[in-house]
């Protein structure tokens, strides 16, 4: 039910055929032959649509549904309407989105290179690749087969970018080397000088950053996100890391594989991420520390020290879930007893 001006459809799919692209098992009422034109949520699905419920708050808009198939959970499955299609997924959010994505997938111009861009002589650029209006890429850049750069993105000098990434629109790139299949969304900017610098009553003294900024393959980089180059050792992102949009990277900074940050996070300088970290929406770490394998910091939390691999922690200062919960009852009991003495 996308809007067709702006996403372009693909032809409908039997349910037999969603079922394999999902992963998941048809419940035997179900009708494998069935055509499903679309996707779309549970309460605005109809007859010819696929919808999912991957949330136990939207059992009662399942139940009402008039989707003509769903990807539920096995635990889900008997609560389906009568006559809806039911493939059975392990992980239906994950299943839902492989099919959305048959049906929309991404969509690549035809490979050109615009005649008001500005590339220097010495670039090399691979086959296929897309090169919009205004782009401009600096000398000693190498760009890999079938890159998208979008309008007016800059690449400086020296930059290396992996095959199939795709650099959004106005966005910049310096001192860097960027894997394959990485996008970098509208305004990001990555490379620039770290903030680093000694601090002098007479006037502070800049640091030169002499570093980059290693970037993996599959690396997802929100719109307007900044990363600040090395100011000696390299600033690094991880394979497989999603960063969302207005986030904040130190110099130095070295975030592991599958990593997730979210909005307008922030991590200072020399800070290490280990992988599958995962940093929520306004979150602020300090320098310096190690966040550990798999460990997950709330929203707004202010980390001061090293977080153990694995650790849940919430607050300002950042603490472990349990003791941040304690410490919101006590304070809840504390003020209910003054208003009522």
């Amino acid at each position: 039910m996308a809007d067709p001006r702006f996403f372009k459809k693909q032809p409908p799919q039997s349910l037999a055929d969603l079922a394999a692209i999902a992963g998941g098992t048809l419940v035997e009422a179900a009708n494998p032959k069935l055509m499903i034109d679309d996707v779309a949520p549970l309460d605005a699905a109809g007859a010819s649509h696929i919808s999912f419920l991957d949330n136990i708050r939207y059992k009662e808009s399942f139940i009402n549904s008039k989707a003509g198939a769903c990807i539920v959970s096995e635990a889900m499955a008997s609560f389906a309407p009568k006559g809806m299609g039911i493939i059975v997924c392990k992980s239906p959010y994950k299943s839902y989105a492989l099919v959305a994505q048959a049906y929309y997938p991404d969509s690549y111009p035809k490979s050109h290179i615009s005649g008001s861009s500005h590339i220097d002589e010495s670039v090399f650029v691979g086959e296929g690749c897309t090169i919009e209006a205004g782009v401009v890429i600096k000398a000693g850049a190498k760009i890999g087969n079938g890159v998208w750069i979008e309008a007016n993105a800059v690449i400086g000098d020296g930059v290396v970018i992996g095959a199939k990434s795709r650099i959004g629109a106005n966005a910049t790139v310096s001192h860097a080397e960027i894997g394959e299949a990485t996008r970098l969304y509208p305004g990001v900017r990555v490379g620039q000088d770290g903030f680093g610098f000694a601090i002098d009553p007479a006037g502070h003294v800049k640091v030169p950053q002499l570093g980059r900024v290693i970037i993996g393959d599959h690396v997802e980089i929100g719109a307007n996100s900044c990363i600040d180059r090395g100011a000696g050792p390299d600033t690094v992102i991880g394979s497989g890391t999603w960063i969302d949009n207005l986030v904040q990277i130190g110099h130095n900074v070295k975030i592991g594989r599958g990593c997730v940050l979210i909005a307008q996070c922030g991590v200072a300088g020399s800070t290490v991420l280990e992988d599958y970290a995962v940093l929520a929406a306004q979150a602020g770490v300090a320098g310096h520390l190690k966040i550990g394998k798999g460990a997950q910091i709330g929203a707004k939390a202010g980390v001061m020290k090293d977080v153990p691999a694995g650790e849940q922690q919430l607050g300002a200062p950042a603490m472990p879930v349990k003791e941040f919960m304690r410490q919101v009852i006590a304070l809840k009991r504390l003020t209910n007893r003054q208003k009522s003495e």
